[in-house]
């Protein structure tokens, strides 16, 4: 990955739901990659953001590495302070996003409140795997 802009915008692209082509609402679904989000979000809440790379999707990791990651959500997260709370306010089960290969993917929209800074919009995409397991391949915060 060459800078820290495309890895920026390569961030806003997976997270853009409207530009994906939606399936067919699936609750059991969704909540399940929900949970799996969840999860990858406690490790970056917790700091853990090499754990955070090392539990996210190919894709991801093809994209950035492990060093490039921890430098990038460090320099995001840090000034945030801690997570505070988190509310799932949408989610939308989709086959395909802008430049990544198919999926389905979930894309997740929270609203996080953090110590510095209220009101957040976190967007976590995970991808069903090969293994059928959700991981996270792509995060964005704004």
């Amino acid at each position: 990955m060459g800078t820290r802009r495309e890895f920026v915008a390569w961030l806003s692209a997976m997270s853009l739901a409207g530009l994906a082509r939606p399936l067919a609402a699936n609750e059991r679904v969704e909540e399940t990659a929900a949970a799996a989000a969840r999860a990858w979000l406690d490790l970056v809440d917790e700091g853990r953001y090499r754990a955070g790379w090392d539990a996210a999707a190919p894709a991801f990791k093809s994209m950035v590495t492990r060093d490039e990651w921890d430098r990038a959500v460090r320099s995001a997260r840090a000034p945030l302070g801690r997570c505070l709370s988190r509310t799932l306010r949408s989610h939308k089960l989709v086959d395909s996003l802008p430049g990544a290969p198919r999926g389905p993917f979930v894309v997740l929209q929270f609203e996080t409140d953090f110590e510095h800074k209220q009101g957040s919009l976190e967007t976590v995409t995970p991808a069903l795997g090969g293994d059928d397991l959700w991981r996270v391949t792509g995060y964005f915060i704004r």
